[in-house]
């Protein structure tokens, strides 16, 4: 099964990849090169989640006229 790019996951399957790969080398058992390749794919999951993140904020602070004092309101999707 060939790995996708951690760019192309979802938030919620790039974190359960990198809680996979903590868990690996925490245990112990690699090998060196496969601990650094664990810690390279695992840099580049946590570097794409930021950034999905990231966005998700600015997201939410156009949403909100980026005042941060505004109360959040129910979202209606079916409105048009």
């Amino acid at each position: 099964m060939a790995t996708k790019k951690p760019e192309n996951l979802s938030f919620e399957q790039a974190l359960e990849e990198l809680t996979k790969i903590v868990n690996e080398m925490e245990q112990g058992d690699l090998s060196l090169e496969q601990s650094l390749k664990q810690f390279e794919r695992g840099i580049a999951l946590a570097s794409a989640s930021s950034g999905k993140l990231q966005q998700a904020e600015q997201k939410v602070s156009i949403l909100m006229g980026n005042d941060e004092k505004a109360p959040l309101t129910q979202f209606d999707n079916d409105l048009e």
